[in-house]
């Protein structure tokens, strides 16, 4: 009897090597799945560190061949070509129509050996009679300088104020028929808000120091005194812009009443005022005038690290004060 049940009881028990006890492959299951989930996070860690690492490296490589292709030996024979610089948009600080952009280009095209004549291709309603200035003072420096190697400007859509004032600098402006060419005149533009103010009972305060700190406030009212000092600033602003002109187109000019009153032509008319010598594209000046068909651009492009610094910079801070401060200023437009 007791035989029996011995027997029975070895037969219910687990056999060696035939597995492990209840409960301990569960236990076995879990483990797999750990390790493989482990596997799983390691593998896909090492390829996301993979790709960074290759987009740094395309994003290292890429900004080495724009310095690269930005800083070229300056030395370098480009062979006879003739020298291209574009002046588009508004003739402000930033920009390309900016001085600090505009003179560096003038000064290396005309000191190349290699360039034949210097051409400025200029697409701009005008802006600041500063920078205008700026590059009209240099434009003169550079032709006493290099007085065999000529100066040209060929007019695409618009030529006007800022952008006439840069171009009368110049030994002969091309333009097409229907390009729109003059404005010969300045503005000092701006809104006043004191009837609206006092519409709805709101009171502007503005205490300053000096009787004249408040010019052009624009909640405060235009005095005839800040009126009349104002029209003189613009006269005379006004007057070295007519100085201009006629120093640069000199006896071909075929003055009227109306071509200092900021009128604009068609470039056709243009031509017939004076205001223009002929017709032409860049290409047509580059082949039939300068007899040089090779045209190098000198236009200096705002690089990558300019362009992040004036997007994160200090200039986000300052748009509402520019923008304050521009609408009193001056401006060939």
């Amino acid at each position: 009897m007791s035989d029996n049940t011995n027997d029975k009881l070895d037969s219910s028990a687990p056999a060696a090597g035939h597995g492990a006890p209840a409960g301990h492959w569960e236990r076995d299951v879990l483990e797999k799945l750990v390790f493989a989930t482990l596997q799983e996070q390691r593998a896909h860690r090492r390829w996301s560190i993979f790709f960074k690492v290759f987009g740094l490296l395309i994003v290292l490589f890429a900004l080495w061949v724009f310095y690269d292709y930005n800083t070229a030996d300056d030395s370098e024979t480009l062979g006879r070509h003739t020298a291209l610089i574009d002046i588009s948009g508004a003739i402000e600080s930033e920009g390309s129509g900016s001085a600090a952009v505009v003179i560096p280009a003038l000064d290396k095209a005309f000191s190349d050996a290699g360039s034949v004549a210097v051409v400025l291709h200029i697409n701009s309603p005008g802006g600041s009679p500063v920078q205008a200035g700026m590059i009209v003072d240099e434009m003169q420096r550079l032709r006493k300088g290099y007085p065999d190697k000529p100066l040209y400007v060929v007019v695409d859509e618009m030529c006007a104020s800022g952008g006439y004032y840069i171009a009368a600098a110049a030994d002969r402006i091309y333009v097409n028929k229907a390009s729109v060419v003059g404005s010969i005149g300045v503005l000092m533009d701006g809104f006043g808000f004191t009837g609206v103010m006092e519409k709805v009972g709101v009171e502007r305060r503005l205490l300053t120091a000096g009787e004249n700190k408040g010019f052009m406030d624009p909640f405060s009212p235009l005095t005839e005194k800040h009126k009349a000092y104002a029209q003189s600033m613009l006269n005379e602003i006004h007057q070295q812009f007519i100085d201009v002109v006629r120093a640069g187109r000199g006896k071909r000019l075929k003055e009227t009443p109306d071509t200092f009153s900021g009128l604009y032509w068609t470039g056709a008319k243009a031509v017939e005022m004076g205001l223009a010598d002929d017709f032409g594209t860049v290409d047509s000046v580059a082949r039939d005038v300068v007899k040089a068909e090779d045209i190098v651009d000198y236009t200096q492009h705002e690089g990558l690290p300019e362009r992040v610094l004036k997007k994160f910079g200090a200039a986000m801070g300052a748009g509402a004060m520019k923008a304050a401060v521009q609408q009193s200023q001056p401006a060939l437009r």
